[in-house]
């Protein structure tokens, strides 16, 4: 070979190494602005893949994850085609590939260099650690909110134990006298009704106070083997009337030969009121209220869904903080679901919430069957 052409040789492959280059480094770039989500990182990337190689002009990229994909321009599958795979966490996610809309010169790799496949496996190696980071950070800080979760859950618990005890007493004293009072002879009824009014908000009191210490685990469950279809159909039978006077269709589908449960039926027909009332507060016009059980593989369901007005999802992240509430004063006190909440994990179940606005709202729970894991009896 002439110096000519050894000159001319050398100068193509320093571009061509150049350009390598250029791209690895134009990833870095990518993968170090701060906030940076994944999908914009793969629109960066692959924008940087074509003129990386050798004919820049007749080239497109795309990069494939689970079922999304993104692509250059004018990105037509074909032929000619270079391919990495993206093993992201020991499992394949998807690929980075290169393809040339015309045939060129054969070479090591079709008409691809074997300098091309050694860039392309290092960018999918890039990616796939870009994509393994991001993970890692969303799982971090999903587990600092959690801990942060759990940590205001236990100071309000502690307080909310506390103002439930100081309240309990004087709030039994008003209820009390407000009875005594009613017995006296010749009293006006004026003041009769005013008396009950103090008797009624004295209850509504006590009820808040119940609430509260159940939510502060003050109060232990007295569980026992119990069936999940007849605390549904108790707790429902009270709801029948009012959800004909409000024009809402309840419909019950209840498994049959469903298996019973270790729980205490009070604080599970507490969970199903709570419920039930929220789902036809959701319904101010009518609408269908569904209340079913199921049986899958060691677990008992108990979804209560609505067609009612739905939450948003700024709503449903809050929806178990305690004393959140949408509702009007008067109408809500915040610890409906919290207490629901409380009650399904105390029975080694999970409560789960999906809704959307003007589509209902659907609320899933899960316990365990008697005789699975995590039914023993407690009192």
């Amino acid at each position: 070979m002439a110096s000519g052409e050894r000159s001319r040789s050398a100068e193509a492959a320093l571009r061509e190494r150049v350009k390598e280059l250029t791209c690895l480094y134009g990833i870095a770039q990518i993968s170090g602005r701060p906030g940076i989500s994944v999908e914009e990182m793969l629109r960066g990337i692959v924008g940087l893949l074509p003129p990386a190689w050798q004919y820049p002009d007749i080239a497109s990229a795309r990069i494939i994850l689970h079922e999304s994909s993104y692509s250059t321009q004018g990105f037509r599958d074909g032929r000619w085609k270079q391919r990495a795979e993206l093993v992201v966490n020991n499992g394949r996610c998807g690929a980075v590939e290169v393809v040339y809309a015309e045939e060129r010169p054969q070479l090591d790799e079709g008409p691809f260099l074997q300098e091309e496949r050694s860039l392309l496996n290092a960018v999918a190696g890039q990616v796939a650690l870009i994509i393994e980071r991001k993970q890692a950070e969303k799982d971090k800080s999903k587990l600092q909110d959690q801990l942060r979760h759990a940590d205001r859950l236990a100071t309000i618990g502690t307080l909310a134990a506390g103002v439930a005890h100081e309240m309990n007493e004087p709030v039994g004293n008003v209820l009390g006298f407000a009875q005594l009072a009613k017995t006296c002879p010749g009293l006006p009824e004026s003041a009769r009704r005013d008396i009950e009014k103090i008797e009624a908000a004295a209850l509504h009191t006590r009820e808040i106070i119940r609430k509260l210490l159940v939510f502060a685990r003050q109060v232990p469950p007295h569980k026992a083997r119990v069936s999940l279809n007849r605390v549904v159909e108790e707790g429902i039978c009270f709801f029948e009337a009012r959800c004909a006077k409000e024009g809402v269709e309840l419909v019950r589908s209840l498994a049959p030969d469903l298996p019973e449960i270790t729980a205490d039926p009070s604080q599970l027909n507490q969970v199903l009121v709570n419920l039930v009332v929220n789902a036809l507060q959701a319904m101010p016009d009518g609408g269908k209220l569904t209340v079913e059980t199921r049986h899958c593989g060691g677990e008992a369901l108990l979804i209560v869904g609505d067609t009612g007005t739905g939450m948003s999802e700024e709503v449903l992240e809050q929806i178990f903080v305690p004393f959140f509430t949408t509702k009007d004063v008067g109408q809500g006190t915040g610890l409906g679901l919290p207490v629901a909440h409380g009650i399904v994990t105390s029975h080694g179940g999970s409560l789960k919430v999906a809704s959307k606005v003007g589509c209902g709202t659907r609320s899933e729970i899960r316990l365990p069957v008697t005789g699975s894991r995590g039914t023993e009896e407690s009192g």
